[in-house]
């Protein structure tokens, strides 16, 4: 990681759906995405003041995935989400997904926030990043 995030990480609980056993018997690659989308909004949601929340959408640009090992159907699986890095209008995220001791997969992904009405990239205000990145 570039430079040391003092960000607080977020943990999000991951419900694991019959649906998402493939034919293999583990989950599927796919259902991944979808969780680290579900943490990493859970966390702005969380965290940013409601006016934030209000007037902000968040699009992924980009994911990369790799996998560790597979998930089951009755895991106990936890995302962990580390927000890196804001540059301008775009989020930098790390998304570690756990199964106890065990990681399942990590996930780099970067966001780029709209503002809710113009569908516009939108610069957030300092005082929404700060909410972020406590000080010491």
């Amino acid at each position: 990681m570039g430079g040391v995030s003092t960000a607080i990480p977020h943990i999000y609980a991951i419900g694991i759906e019959p649906a998402d056993i493939d034919f293999m018997g583990h989950v599927n690659n796919a259902n991944y995405l979808k969780w680290v989308q579900a943490a990493v909004i859970d966390h702005w949601q969380r965290l940013a003041p409601a006016e934030a929340v209000a007037g902000h959408l968040w699009v992924a640009l980009k994911h990369e995935i790799t996998y560790r090992k597979p998930a089951f159907l009755d895991d106990d699986v936890i995302a962990t989400v580390l927000l890196e890095k804001v540059q301008g209008a775009r989020a930098f995220y790390e998304t570690i997904i756990k199964r106890g001791e065990d990681v399942l997969a990590e996930v780099k992904s970067s966001w780029c926030c709209l503002d809710a009405e113009t569908l516009r990239p939108s610069r957030l205000a300092s005082h929404v990043v700060e909410r972020f990145f406590p000080k010491d």
